[in-house]
């Protein structure tokens, strides 16, 4: 749609992986609807997953003993975190929707991933108390999770052997996302890449770009219990 920003949060170290290849679909998709795409490629970038005290750039409000929480909060307030996490909340900002593009890793995201998740969604950015779920700081935005598996459908049922994917999905969507403000849109889940032949993922992509040019008229997930729990 026109007028509109996407950010894709994107962690994968092959561009010629099934996940750039999402990735690469998202941004030809989006971009000939008219919408201005700023991609982070985390990988690339050798983006810091650490969270240290190196993140804020000022003096520390207690440097006897470390929170990093509440010294990244305070450091958020005066804008001295330091440079690479100022320039990922410029990204969030601007962004009307941010999808985060991602293999799936011990039924999480990759740890450069969740590092980005934890240095700049700080407080006082992303959220505040009060000022979670619902009234989250960042509820003007969409959130979408597009992340692949090694395991295949069945496997992620409820009576597979890893589950129902939806139990997986509670902490990313519901506790990051949804705690944030989000309006989280469904998953796209692209199952077992690796053990299907070349016509199979070739559907896998085509099936994303064909929801990619409607995601504007998609109502969001109600990121509730129930949802996850049924």
């Amino acid at each position: 749609m026109p007028g509109k920003n996407v950010l894709i949060v994107y962690a994968h170290q092959e561009p010629k992986s099934m996940n750039g290849s999402l990735k690469n679909i998202a941004v030809d998709v989006l971009q000939k609807q008219g919408c201005s795409i700023i991609i982070s490629d985390l990988y690339s970038m050798n983006f810091n997953a650490a969270a240290t005290r190196n993140d804020i750039t000022g003096d520390l409000c207690n440097p006897q003993h470390f929170r990093y929480g509440a010294e990244t909060m305070e450091a958020f307030k005066k804008g001295v975190l330091c440079d690479d996490i100022l320039k990922e909340q410029e990204k969030v900002k601007v962004a009307d929707l941010i999808i985060f593009q991602f293999p799936l890793y011990w039924y999480s995201f990759p740890a450069i991933m969740k590092g980005w998740i934890d240095r700049v969604f700080v407080q006082g950015f992303a959220f505040d108390f009060p000022g979670c779920y619902d009234t989250g700081l960042l509820k003007d935005k969409l959130a979408l999770l597009s992340f692949t598996t090694g395991g295949t459908k069945e496997m992620f049922s409820k009576d597979g052997m890893k589950g129902d994917i939806r139990y997986v999905l509670w902490p990313m969507q519901h506790g990051i996302m949804h705690f944030c403000g989000f309006k989280v849109l469904a998953p796209q889940i692209t199952y077992a890449p690796e053990y299907v032949g070349d016509e199979k993922r070739k559907d896998m992509l085509l099936l994303w770009a064909r929801r990619l040019e409607s995601i504007w008229d998609e109502r969001p997930i109600e990121c509730t219990p129930p949802w996850y729990f049924q």
